[in-house]
């Protein structure tokens, strides 16, 4: 007869058999998820540090009247005021030319408006007020634009194109106004092709037309490649030639490496002009900017040569929403003209970005 521990180990294997033949009745665990009030997820407290532009201990602090204050609160009636004037014009030229009793969401309309002050050795700031502007109109038809804009892209020389944040409204290129109906197709599966004929609106009208193609490979896991390819032709200053390629990858901890070429043929000067920047960029936080950049520019009469080096450094900070911005830009110049000897220049600026957009990037 077997004793008191061998009928406790019967009785506990004839348990376990009875256990995994009957996995039905078997209990099976049970997982409560609590789910978190969203007030809880998006309270003050929750979010992180790189969200704000102040300490955590002074989020419940009470504003202080002051002179800014009052301005940047104008500042901000303006946006809520005239974002939707900006969107429901471009919106009631869509229509109107269109014939469609709908307009796309994504109208590229923009009005840009800021002040912007530059000195150079010690020289007093003085501001002074910037404005542009495009009227996009996205669906006159299927795959026809009609494109208003405040200037000429061709018509701005090479390096003021490439250093055009460095500079003030004064400094830049007048080219007027110009209008154009744009047809849009695509050849392949990714080469888009835009073609462009329109005017300079002014008296007399300057006639253009302009062809651009655009291309985007993807190298490896790695690098992006863009090229871009135009040709236009002026009545008054003749036919010119664009070619732009930028390889692109990201370096690590943030930081985004470019190298950019560009070659331009000039007709009314007979030559060649060209630009070879590098630049890095990084996202600090969800409010600002870095970009550093080294270019390089030259001409190909009287024989290749380089016209001018230049290194910038580019902090651009959102100041309210994503229309209103700030840039600071220390540059430095070295022009052939000058014997290359150095030119150093900083400039502050205030931009204000009206558009009716739906899809408008925070930093662009």
């Amino acid at each position: 007869m077997p004793d008191r521990y061998s009928r406790s180990l019967l009785t506990g294997i004839a348990a376990a058999c009875f256990y995994f033949q009957t996995p039905a009745q078997a209990a099976e665990p049970v997982f409560r998820v609590q789910e978190r009030p969203v007030s809880d997820v998006l309270a003050p407290k929750a979010l992180p540090q790189s969200f704000y532009t102040f300490s955590p201990d002074e989020y419940w602090d009470e504003p202080r009247d002051s002179y800014w204050f009052n301005f940047s609160n104008w500042v901000l009636l303006q946006g809520r005021t005239q974002n939707p004037k900006i969107e429901r014009l471009g919106q009631w030229a869509d229509r109107t030319l269109s014939g469609s009793q709908y307009g796309l969401p994504n109208n590229a309309s923009y009005l840009r408006v800021g002040f912007a002050t530059e000195s150079e050795y010690g020289e007093p700031f003085q501001f002074e007020p910037e404005a542009r502007f495009r009227l996009d109109i996205p669906t006159t038809r299927r795959k026809l634009r009609l494109v208003i804009e405040s200037e000429s892209e061709e018509l701005i020389p090479l390096e003021e194109r490439q250093r055009d944040r460095q500079l003030t409204e004064t400094d830049r290129t007048d080219t007027d106004t110009t209008g154009a109906l744009r047809y849009l197709t695509q050849i392949g599966d990714a080469i888009n092709l835009s073609n462009d004929v329109g005017a300079r609106l002014r008296f007399p009208p300057d006639a253009f037309w302009r062809a651009t193609a655009r291309k985007k490979w993807r190298l490896d896991d790695d690098w992006l490649l863009h090229v871009q390819q135009r040709f236009y032709y002026y009545h008054s200053d003749g036919w010119g030639e664009r070619t732009w390629a930028g390889f692109g990858r990201s370096v690590g901890n943030g930081w985004y490496f470019q190298s950019s070429s560009e070659l331009e043929w000039v007709h009314r000067d007979r030559k060649f002009v060209a630009a070879q920047i590098f630049s890095v960029d990084k996202r600090l936080n969800n409010r600002s900017t870095l970009t550093p950049r080294l270019g390089v520019l030259g001409e190909s009469q009287p024989s290749w040569r380089s016209t001018s080096a230049f290194a910038d450094l580019t902090w651009r900070y959102r100041l309210h929403s994503d229309w209103v911005y700030t840039e600071l830009i220390p540059a430095l110049e070295f022009p052939r003209d000058e014997s290359f000897k150095d030119r150093a220049s900083v400039l502050f600026r205030i931009e204000l970005y009206f558009s009716g957009s739906l899809e408008r990037p925070y930093l662009d």
